[in-house]
């Protein structure tokens, strides 16, 4: 059904709206519970977070707060995603399905959006098998974590450490990926690609800086 189940009024006191205009709640196709599935995904790396649901006065409160709210099928509550925790999640957009059933939410979050403290709820089965897309979030993850922890003997940390370094791997690498595009196979031109990604983001990570922005200019250039 659409339009808005009797769940509640929001609260005027709430920070100005962030995200008003964006998604018409009207257009939503409520189940009979008054629900709609939410996916929540990570809005810079792709990566899904987790699968919730909403109500009108989550998606209500979504919407003026910037912060995302869902509905607690267990507690039958309002429910602001890490209010507790610390771990809130900024949606960025959210858009609906083409029936209007679901919802998807792209959102930055500011830690784990697992109760059990993993960054996703998808943890369970074949997560040896990363997907393609998951491959340069990971990437950075690690590196993040071998600044923090610096291991004895770690390439990352040399590069880290060394930023002369880094910069003329990066010049190495890409002269070895055009070389190859030239006169090499289509794997060896798949090698040399990653290790220019590898050793571009770990000179980003120098000046703390993350892939992501770089992705944003190329986002920029598209609008």
């Amino acid at each position: 059904m659409h339009g808005h189940p009797n769940t509640g009024a929001a609260d005027p006191n709430l920070r100005a709206a962030k995200l008003t205009g964006v998604l018409d709640p009207h257009d939503v196709a409520f189940d009979e519970r008054g629900l709609v599935p939410c996916v929540v995904q990570d809005w810079r790396s792709g990566e899904v977070l987790t699968l919730a649901y909403m109500n009108a006065l989550a998606l209500d409160r979504t919407r003026e707060t910037g912060e995302l709210h869902l509905w607690s099928r267990s507690r039958d509550e309002l429910w602001h995603k890490g209010a507790t925790s610390g771990n809130t999640q900024a949606v960025k957009a959210l858009r609906l399905d083409c029936d209007g059933d679901a919802i998807l939410a792209l959102v930055e979050p500011a830690g784990p959006a697992c109760h059990t403290g993993a960054r996703s709820c998808f943890f369970n089965g074949d997560t040896a098998a990363l997907a393609p897309h998951e491959a340069l979030p990971t990437l950075e993850r690690t590196i993040e974590q071998r600044a923090a922890d610096r291991p004895e003997g770690s390439y990352v940390v040399k590069l880290l450490d060394d930023v002369q370094l880094a910069r003329e791997k990066v010049e190495e690498e890409a002269e070895e990926v055009t070389r190859a595009s030239r006169d090499e196979s289509d794997d060896r031109l798949d090698e040399e690609a990653a290790d220019v990604l590898f050793h571009l983001t770990a000179l980003l990570h120098t000046r703390g800086r993350a892939l992501a922005y770089a992705q944003e200019v190329l986002n920029g250039r598209r609008r």
